[in-house]
């Protein structure tokens, strides 16, 4: 994406997007595809149209799966978009390196402190989250 749009914040946030679209995407087909058949023929005896087959018999089960997921995803995210500012991603990444290239170390400890707290923050509203969604 640095290519085609140049080096900056939107390149970095276009290659998480597709990444994350890309994974989640497969992560989503292959939850539908493990769906147990129970509930769907417990719905299809009712006489439920296949719209509501749907809505009643694999809606519930995936989605808890597919909001931990995302969340999950979403945490992942997090951390990936430091090492893609490193690499010209634009950011808070960016900005670390260009402390470190100019030795401005106390500038250096405090963006790693910052990362660090906001990584942690984020990986336990995370596993809140998916423990709330149990």
């Amino acid at each position: 994406f640095t290519v085609w749009v140049g080096v900056g914040p939107f390149a970095g946030m276009m290659a998480l997007m597709i990444h994350s679209i890309a994974s989640l995407t497969k992560q989503y087909s292959e939850i539908i595809e493990s769906v147990a058949e129970g509930p769907i023929e417990g719905v299809k005896s009712t006489g439920a149209n296949p719209i509501q087959t749907v809505w009643f018999g694999i809606v519930p089960q995936v989605v808890l799966p597919y909001i931990a997921f995302t969340i999950y995803r979403w945490d992942i995210n997090v951390r990936m978009a430091t090492v893609i500012g490193l690499v010209g991603g634009g950011g808070i990444g960016t900005s670390l390196i260009k402390y470190y290239g100019q030795a401005m170390w106390p500038e250096v400890g405090c963006l790693i402190f910052v990362i660090a707290v906001v990584v942690w923050l984020m990986d336990t509203a995370s596993a809140y989250i998916r423990e709330a969604l149990k």
